[in-house]
């Protein structure tokens, strides 16, 4: 949820005591991370009864732009809840993988998810299909073929860094070869990935 005024003035005033280490994405205790409940602290009228709202604090990676919502140096990411019961860290960590949800309907609207181009009923259903489709293949093979950040990209950059990649497909000795021009950058990411796939047992 968005930081607003109220609830920044309400981050600062939790005392310091009312922090507790907050959760990595193993379950572990991640170090530089903590989290409260500011529930207390809000006007929460016209809310449903029995909301919550938590905060994470962390330290930002090295490098990272701080934002104008960060304070004293730390970024903060706020979440309501409904539930009433479990630990903060545990219920901020559920919040967190469930994101990951988010990302993929994301990318389903970049994929072509966000309009329906076609008129009738039946061909916007196998229009949304092919998108089903080609979001799973790239899960799958960001999952299996790709390494290292390269996992997180979305589609828009894997249409600009991978899918636009000029190459040619070439018959000879009995075998199909894909051709690369060698002086693209992203052209050793390309053929990791394809030796990556080859390598993976059949069946």
């Amino acid at each position: 949820m968005t930081i607003t005024g109220d609830i920044q003035a309400a981050i600062g005033k939790v005392p310091a005591s009312a922090w507790t280490p907050a959760y990595g994405g193993g379950g572990e205790v991640r170090d530089g991370a903590w989290v409260a409940d500011i529930t207390g602290l809000l006007d929460l009228d016209g809310w449903p009864a029995g909301m919550r709202v938590i905060v994470r604090k962390e330290r930002p990676h090295p490098g990272a732009q701080l934002r104008f919502t960060d304070i004293d140096g730390h970024r903060f990411t706020c979440l309501a809840t409904g539930t009433r019961k479990g630990q903060l860290a545990d219920l901020e960590l559920r919040h967190r993988r469930r994101a990951r949800c988010e990302d993929r309907i994301r990318s389903a609207k970049d994929t072509g998810l966000r309009n329906l181009p076609l008129k009738g009923f039946a061909q916007n259903q196998i229009w949304c299909e092919i998108v089903a489709l080609a979001c799973e293949l790239l899960a799958w093979t960001q999952m299996l073929a790709r390494a290292g950040q390269a996992r997180r990209w979305e589609p828009k950059r894997l249409r600009l860094r991978i899918f636009a990649v000029a190459g040619r497909v070439v018959h000879g000795g009995r075998r199909l070869r894909l051709r690369l021009s060698e002086s693209w950058q992203r052209t050793p990411d390309i053929s990791a990935a394809i030796t990556r796939l080859q390598a993976l047992p059949s069946g």
